[in-house]
């Protein structure tokens, strides 16, 4: 349950997941009455939380659950490299779509895209963005700095 808040769940292709909670006698816990119907809608939350089906990694990244499946020994490897490259990425912007997307999640349109518009004229106003327009301007892959 932890993980579903997570932006990118990377599993390895023999990992089972279910939701135990009512097998053993339980409520929902940690979230995941929060996030399984964010990410796969009401009915398959209830069905997910409710009967506890085992899925497999790949029920799993069908579902959206998890955004990638890859061997075992490349867990770790491919979370490295995840991390790595968005580290390196426009950080300010990043944190901006995260806060749109969780803003419009609970916002009706106008009010989104009003949002939207503030988090624009923040990130439109960055020094990575202009030196990504430069770069991109000089057809150059261009380099972040969080500012």
């Amino acid at each position: 349950a932890f993980a579903l808040g997570a932006d990118f769940r990377i599993a390895a292709e023999q990992v089972k997941i279910t939701t135990a909670f009512a097998g053993v006698g339980l409520s929902a816990d940690s979230a995941s009455s929060w996030w399984l119907p964010r990410i796969v809608g009401t009915a398959r939350a209830k069905e997910l939380l409710l009967l506890s089906p085992t899925l497999t990694a790949a029920e799993a990244l069908e579902l959206g659950l998890v955004t990638e499946v890859v061997p075992a020994d490349q867990v770790l490897p491919r979370a490295q490299q995840l991390a790595a490259r968005m580290a390196a990425g426009p950080t300010t912007a990043y944190g901006a779509i995260r806060r749109a997307v969780a803003y419009s999640a609970a916002h009706d349109l106008p009010a989104s895209l009003e949002h939207e518009g503030e988090l624009m004229a923040l990130t439109g106003h960055t020094d990575d963005h202009r030196r990504a327009v430069k770069s991109f301007l000089a057809k150059q892959q261009p380099t972040f700095s969080g500012r």
